[in-house]
């Protein structure tokens, strides 16, 4: 599980084959799980500010092509603080960019979405932006909106977003089960 709250920006070095490699600091052991723009991982070679990862065809098929900075989080360990919103690593979809309007030292950022991924989304709510935690400022019938503070700005790759931008699109994993509870269907 993670929260959502980017460790470090990590430089993309290679990917060929299935094999990620990233330059990052984050310390990480063979078998650790780690979000990389908020897709979980399993680190498969470490060392000297290096992660490495095998990344198989199912996962490149749900998400967007990895860019050259990418965010990374290493996973929650018990009795870490909760901060951000529970994630899981688990990509819903892929979405793009609408818009980028600077909004008091921040951005807001218009993001379009599936249908089936903007019905999880509300106001107030959480959603997940290439692993980053945010709120959803607004949200229509094709997209939502989110405000980036200054700081997210800073310390994520969210600062590198233009309009036709993708993104790894993660929702509130707790308004899936609600809807699954609400129609009957999990199992008694």
């Amino acid at each position: 599980m993670f929260t959502g709250l980017v460790r470090e920006v990590g430089t993309v070095r290679a990917f060929e084959d299935g094999r990620l490699v990233l330059a990052a600091s984050t310390a990480a052991e063979l078998g650790d799980s780690i979000a990389v723009d908020g897709v979980c991982l399993t680190v498969v070679g470490a060392g000297d500010g290096r992660l490495e990862f095998d990344v198989v065809p199912e996962t490149l098929s749900r998400v967007k092509p990895f860019g050259e900075r990418v965010n990374v989080e290493p996973a929650l360990r018990a009795g870490d603080p909760l901060g951000g919103h529970q994630v899981q690593g688990h990509v819903d979809g892929v979405g793009r960019v609408a818009s980028v309007e600077p909004d008091a030292g921040g951005a807001r950022v218009r993001i379009e979405a599936p249908g089936e991924l903007l019905r999880y989304c509300v106001e107030k709510g959480s959603i997940t932006v290439d692993g980053v935690s945010l709120t959803v400022a607004a949200v229509d019938e094709r997209a939502f909106d989110v405000a980036l503070i200054p700081h997210t700005l800073e310390v994520t790759t969210l600062s590198d977003l233009a309009p036709g931008s993708e993104v790894n699109l993660e929702v509130d994993v707790l308004a899936k089960y609600v809807e699954k509870l609400l129609a009957g269907t999990m199992a008694r």
